[in-house]
């Protein structure tokens, strides 16, 4: 055994590893944050196939608390050193449940479910429809991850995500869910849901650049009057949220497309002037 001399001499740093169970503890931690991103995942689904109205608000919760959990245990395994590959593939699982079943079921439930059970003439053709676009959001929420595994952010850094973040698109359908609440009851609009959702998996897998906001300073100093305005947002968000993340959610989706749009005319435009 180190006598007490030899021990204090090590510095805290490199004495903190040394005995394995502390180390198996401090990799459990971006795996528990991982595993609530699963739990309310799963949570959503179950609410879902429930269908009440407060069931449908709640399973969009859970889908908004997967993308807080979602986007911690990354920077949970960065700041403690436990970066494993075990935790990017556990990661990539549970965000096919949270990210690509879960609103894929409570796209269907929410605006297709309640049409058919109505009886309406076209309701097989809705159900049909209604359960092929899911099916294709949920293909592409899988193959977004998959390609992120492989090829990473946007060439030139950590700023860009290359086609729009599984997280970003569950959003907007859990944003929209949250506002409104009640099933849709007119196929017409259930056609535009579902085509909303044909739309976000093309936008996953679309080569568009989307803004990760990893360059933001989050862990430096700020001023004071940040502090406050970020904790104004905050409440403001916290208060009205049907509307702020709704609103939040569509912009995001809708100005990587503009923004897109915009960058490939000029280059058209450059090209014909050249």
């Amino acid at each position: 055994m180190m006598p007490d001399s030899e021990q204090q001499e090590i510095p805290f740093k490199d004495r903190r590893f040394k005995n394995p169970r502390m180390r198996r503890g401090i990799f459990l931690l971006p795996s528990l944050f991982t595993a609530a991103n699963l739990l309310c995942g799963y949570y959503a689904v179950v609410a879902a196939l429930i269908g009440g109205h407060d069931d449908f608000d709640h399973a969009a919760k859970a889908i908004g608390l997967a993308i807080v959990f979602d986007s911690m245990d990354g920077r949970v395994a960065r700041m403690t050193g436990t970066n494993t590959e075990f935790g990017v593939q556990f990661d990539s699982l549970a965000d096919v449940v949270s990210f690509g079943i879960a609103p894929a079921v409570l796209a269907y439930a929410w605006g297709v479910r309640n049409l058919v059970g109505m009886e309406l003439a076209d309701a097989r053709h809705l159900a049909e429809l209604g359960w092929i676009a899911c099916l294709i959001f949920l293909v592409c929420c899988a193959w977004r991850l998959a390609r992120f595994n492989v090829q990473g952010m946007a060439p030139g850094g950590s700023k860009f995500f290359v086609g729009m973040p599984t997280p970003a698109a569950a959003g907007v359908i859990a944003a929209i869910i949250h506002r409104y609440k009640y099933p849709l009851h007119d196929w017409r609009w259930a056609v535009v849901w579902l085509l909303l959702a044909v739309a976000l998996g093309a936008l996953m897998t679309s080569t568009i650049r989307f803004y990760s906001f990893k360059d933001l300073p989050w862990s430096r100093k700020q001023p004071s009057l940040g502090i406050i305005l970020v904790l104004i947002v905050f409440g403001i968000g916290w208060v009205y949220s049907e509307y702020v993340l709704m609103i939040f959610a569509c912009s995001y989706a809708a100005i990587g497309t503009v923004l897109h749009l915009v960058r490939y005319i000029r280059q058209r435009t450059a090209t014909h002037a050249a």
